[in-house]
C-alpha cells in the first residue's frame, strides 16, 4: 500500500490501483501535459479512486481538454469557483489584479466580462461592505457566474447583467475591472490547445490587434466612475505601453503597470481625473 494527499484527504493505494494511477500518470507525461503526477491523482482524487472512470478522464486530458472542464472547477485568489466550457478558465496571473484591486478600499465595483465571476466575486468576498455589477454579453458566461455567486452567498451584493460593453451599464463606480479579450487574431494559433480549442473564442480574442477593447473601455470608463476612481485591466505582457497610451489620451492618470508572479506585465491601472476627496 501507499497513497497522497488530494482532494483534501489522504488516498491509499492499492497495488493494482497504482499500476492504474501510474499509467495514467504516464499517458498524460507523453501527451506533453505539465506536472502529469499532479494532474492524475488530482483526477484519481475527483472519481474517488474509480478506475474506469479515471481512465476515460485521463482520456479526455491526453487529448488536451483542460483540467478545470474535468472536475468542473478552478482554486482561484480565496475561493473555488466552477468552472464550464462556456467561461475563461481563471488562471493564477488574473490574481494580480485582484490583488492590485484590493491595495485601496472601493464601495462600488464593476466587472466589464465578468465571465465566471471570478474577479468581481473575489472582490467582493474580501470587501464585505462592497457591492458590484457584473456584465458580459454571452448568457451561458452569465449563468455560470451566478452559479459562483450563489456558491459564495454573494446573490444580495453582486449583480449580473447582460451588456455589450457599457451599454445596459448605468450609475457610478468607485472601481472598474476587466479582463477582457487582448490576444490578436495573429497570435490564435499560437496558443496552447486547452486554450485554443477548449476556451471561448469571444473571451479571448478581440479578432483583430487584440486592443480593441481597451479602446472601448477607455473611451466609456470615465462616464461611469467618480472622481479619483479607478480602472483596472488585465493585459498581454506585451501590451502595456500601447494601452497605457490609449488610458493617457482618455484621461487618467497615475498609470501603473501590474506585474504577475513571473514579473511579467500583467495588468494596469490608472485614476480618472482628481484624486478623490
Amino acid at each position: 500500500m501507499s497513497g497522497f494527499f488530494a482532494g483534501g484527504r489522504f488516498w491509499d493505494i492499492a497495488a493494482a490501483d497504482r499500476a492504474v494511477l501510474d499509467q495514467g500518470q504516464a499517458q498524460l507525461a507523453v501527451a506533453g501535459v505539465g506536472d502529469p503526477g499532479h494532474e492524475s491523482r488530482l483526477i484519481w482524487a475527483h472519481v474517488a479512486g474509480d478506475s474506469a472512470a479515471f481512465a476515460a478522464l485521463v482520456a479526455r486530458r491526453a487529448a488536451r481538454a483542460p483540467l478545470s472542464h474535468l472536475l468542473g472547477y478552478r482554486d482561484f485568489y480565496d475561493h473555488r469557483f466552477i468552472v464550464t466550457p462556456d467561461v475563461l478558465d481563471p488562471r493564477p496571473d488574473t490574481e494580480a489584479i485582484v490583488a492590485a484591486a484590493l491595495a485601496d478600499p472601493f464601495m462600488r465595483v464593476l466587472d466589464l466580462g465578468t465571465g465566471s465571476g471570478c474577479i468581481l466575486l473575489s472582490l467582493l468576498a474580501a470587501r464585505a461592505q462592497a457591492t458590484g455589477l457584473g456584465v458580459d454579453l454571452s448568457d451561458a458566461a452569465l449563468a455560470v457566474a451566478a452559479r459562483n455567486r450563489s456558491a459564495l452567498g454573494l446573490d444580495q451584493r453582486a449583480t449580473l447583467v447582460r451588456s455589450d460593453w457599457f451599454g445596459a451599464v448605468t450609475g457610478s463606480f468607485d472601481l472598474i475591472v476587466s479582463n477582457p479579450p487582448y490576444i490578436a487574431a495573429a497570435e490564435m494559433a499560437g496558443l496552447q490547445p486547452e486554450v485554443r480549442l477548449h476556451e471561448p473564442h469571444l473571451a479571448l480574442t478581440d479578432g483583430a490587434d487584440g486592443l480593441s477593447c481597451y479602446r472601448i473601455i477607455a473611451a466609456g470608463a470615465g462616464a461611469h466612475l467618480a472622481p479619483g476612481g479607478r480602472l483596472i485591466v488585465e493585459i498581454g505582457p506585451t501590451q502595456a505601453s500601447a494601452v497605457s497610451a490609449l488610458f493617457r489620451a482618455a484621461g487618467f492618470t497615475d498609470l501603473r503597470v501590474i506585474p504577475d508572479l513571473d514579473g511579467r506585465d500583467r495588468g494596469m491601472t490608472g485614476r480618472w481625473g482628481a484624486a478623490a476627496a
